[in-house]
C-alpha cells in the first residue's frame, strides 16, 4: 500500500498528512499516528470538524493507526464516528487498515488491535481483504438491551419495522427483516431506532430482505453517523441474524449500497468478513482544523 507518510514532505508542504479510504462508499480518513503524534490526542470537537462534509475532509469514519499495546498486533486502530464520538468496532475500517499495514510490512496477514481486541486479517490475491471480527456476542447482556429478552426476537417495532434480532459485533446492532428493503425510509426510522430506550448504548439499525439462502439485501444507518453505502458490522450482523432466524446459511453474500461483502458465521461463533478497499486520495490537514475555530 504506497500511502502519502512512506513518503518525503514535499517542500511547501505542511500539516498533517492523511489518506482517505473507502470499502464500498463507507468512507474514511485515516491518519498515521505512530508517526504523527498530535492526531493521537484528537477530542471529539476537532474530529467531528474533520469528519464534516462541507468544512473539512469528509468521511463516515475518522482513523487513527497508533502503535499496538499488544505484543501480538501489528498496529491499533481507533475509531470515531462522523459526529466525534469513539466506537469500538468498524468492519470496512478494519480492512482498509490492514491493507496499509500489510503494505508497510510486505506481508499478506497483519493483526490489527481495538479497544474490543485483537483481528485477523489476510490479503487474497484478488485484492479483496478478509477481518475475523472476532465472536459475536448474541446474550441482551452482551448487546447490551436494557431488558432481558430473546435477541433473536426482541420487543421492538416502529411503523413498517417488528420482530428484530440483536446482535452484537464489537457494537450493537438491531437487525429487521422485510419483504421490500427499498420501500423503507431508513432515514426516517433508523434515528429513532438508534436512540430507543432499548438500546442503552444506542445501535446501529439494519434494514434486510432475505434474496435466496446464500444472499441478502441490506440498508444500514449507522449509530452516530447517519445513513451509509456500506457497513461490515452491520453485514457481519445481518448474516448472523439471518442464520439464527433459518432464513439463510451460515455463508451469505450481503448487498449494501455500495456493493457486496462476503460474511460467513463459523462454528466457533466467529465472523469473518470479506470485501475491497480502496484508496480514494491523499493529502495534508490544514493546521485550522486543529483548532477550534
Amino acid at each position: 500500500m504506497d500511502v502519502l507518510w512512506n513518503h518525503d514532505y514535499k517542500a511547501g508542504m505542511n500539516g498533517i498528512p492523511f489518506v482517505k479510504m473507502h470499502g464500498l462508499g463507507n468512507d474514511f480518513v485515516v491518519f498515521d499516528g505512530r508517526r504523527d503524534p498530535a492526531v493521537l490526542d484528537l477530542d471529539d470537537a476537532t474530529a467531528a470538524r474533520i469528519a464534516d462534509r462541507k468544512t473539512g475532509v469528509g468521511c463516515d469514519q475518522l482513523i487513527v493507526i497508533e502503535p499496538a499495546r499488544d505484543d501480538l498486533a501489528d498496529a491499533f486502530m481507533r475509531i470515531r464516528n462522523n459526529d466525534g464520538g469513539e466506537v469500538q468496532a468498524c468492519g470496512n475500517a478494519t480492512r482498509c487498515v490492514a491493507n496499509i499495514v500489510m503494505g508497510e510490512l510486505g506481508r499478506k496477514d497483519v493483526i490489527i488491535e481495538t479497544v474490543v481486541g485483537l483481528l485477523d486479517a489476510n490479503g487474497l490475491a484478488d485484492g479483496r481483504v478478509t477481518v475475523d471480527m472476532g465472536q459475536v456476542k448474541l446474550d441482551w447482556r452482551d448487546i447490551p438491551l436494557s431488558d432481558a429478552v430473546d435477541t433473536n426476537h426482541i420487543p421492538l417495532s416502529l411503523g413498517p419495522l417488528s420482530d428484530a434480532v440483536a446482535v452484537n459485533v464489537g457494537n450493537p446492532h438491531g437487525v429487521f427483516f422485510v419483504d421490500d428493503v427499498e420501500s423503507i425510509d431508513i432515514e426516517k426510522f433508523g434515528p429513532v431506532l438508534e436512540h430507543h430506550e432499548m438500546f442503552p448504548e444506542r445501535a446501529n439499525i439494519e434494514v434486510c430482505s432475505i434474496i435466496d439462502e446464500n444472499k441478502i439485501r441490506m440498508r444500514v444507518w449507522e449509530r452516530g453517523v447517519g445513513v451509509t453505502r456500506a457497513c461490515g458490522t452491520g453485514a457481519c450482523a445481518a448474516g448472523v441474524a439471518a442464520a439464527r432466524r433459518g432464513l439463510t446459511g451460515r455463508k451469505v453474500e450481503v448487498i449494501l449500497d455500495g456493493g457486496p461483502l462476503t460474511i460467513e458465521w463459523l462454528p466457533d461463533d466467529h465472523v469473518l468478513m470479506t470485501g475491497p478497499v480502496a484508496t480514494s486520495f491523499s493529502g495534508f490537514l490544514h493546521a485550522s482544523l486543529l483548532g477550534n475555530h
